[in-house]
């Protein structure tokens, strides 16, 4: 069944960013005065952009409207949920980037080659059996990103990612044994922080994990519904029970109101979160938490 309206008449009906654009630029330059902890901003979907040092590292970023115009005219339209935050040409200070597996919406060619563009010392950290296939995506030379198999680490600008698979739904490996979806823990000062990419449970994923002390965890929360006809992900209950196996201080939910029909009620993760006493922030699009250190406690700040 095809959609029933153009995708322009929906942009009046779209979730409205906490900030977005100018007055994100504006708040993303103004705490690169503030350098206790570090500061993160939900950007839409898994893309995460931290700041730390006046070093920025983007997790997943997908900054485009790719999906939702290739799958226009399908029996399984991509329509947009909340608003475009900003437009991946206008972050021209980014020093990292990541990709945790090859769904446009963690590999968007519509956001990474802007950002390649504005961006000419950009590193971009992808699984390494993923490495043709982004090549061939962002049409750069072969040798271009930084690719980590599992357990594999890259440092740069004080950041160092170590790559943890994933299981989208399942623990899928090329013909070299190398994982194609991953998440990355990333260490920095004295913080960890623990993007986990599209996944779910599987079994040893406390075992790669545990040798972390994780702060943050940045974690899926639409879970796993066969008639959506895409891979699952942990649902809220999962992503509760994966912060208090591991002692994480806090959990920011992520990968819902995106599409609509791929998403999660955030209020739901609340409710199961305060019940479970793990600590969490659910971020509007667009919004910012700061963290500072307190004795391996998170706080967030407005």
């Amino acid at each position: 069944m095809k959609s029933e309206r153009p995708f322009d008449n929906f942009l009046s009906l779209m979730i409205p960013a906490f900030q977005s654009h100018g007055s994100l630029l504006s708040d993303i330059q103004a705490m690169q005065q503030q350098t206790d902890g570090f500061h993160l901003w939900w950007l839409g979907q898994s893309g995460f952009l931290i700041q730390w040092q006046g070093k920025h590292l983007l997790f997943d970023p997908y900054l485009s409207d790719s999906l939702t115009k290739k799958y226009a005219d399908t029996d399984k339209p991509h329509i947009r949920m909340s608003e475009l935050v900003i437009s991946p040409e206008k972050l021209d200070f980014i020093d990292l980037v990541t990709s945790t597996h090859n769904h446009t919406d963690h590999l968007d060619g519509e956001t990474l080659i802007p950002l390649m563009q504005i961006n000419p010392g950009l590193t971009l950290i992808i699984p390494e059996a993923n490495r043709q296939f982004v090549a061939n995506r962002i049409g750069a030379d072969v040798d271009y990103p930084i690719g980590l198999t599992a357990g594999g680490s890259f440092e740069a600008h004080g950041i160092r990612l170590t790559a943890i698979p994933a299981a989208h739904e399942e623990l899928e490996v090329d013909e070299s044994g190398c994982n194609k979806c991953v998440g990355y823990v990333a260490e920095f000062g004295p913080w960890c922080v623990y993007h986990s990419g599209d996944t779910m449970l599987y079994d040893g994923m406390l075992d790669y994990l545990n040798p972390f002390s994780i702060d943050l965890a940045l974690l899926p929360i639409n879970g796993r519904d066969p008639a959506r006809r895409v891979a699952g992900n942990l649902n809220s209950e999962q992503a509760v029970w994966l912060g208090k196996q591991l002692g994480i201080s806090c959990i920011i939910p992520c990968h819902y109101d995106m599409f609509t029909f791929n998403t999660a009620d955030p209020n739901e993760f609340i409710q199961i979160a305060e019940r479970e006493r793990q600590g969490y922030a659910v971020l509007k699009i667009g919004e910012r938490r700061s963290f500072i250190k307190a004795s391996r406690t998170e706080i967030p700040l407005p």
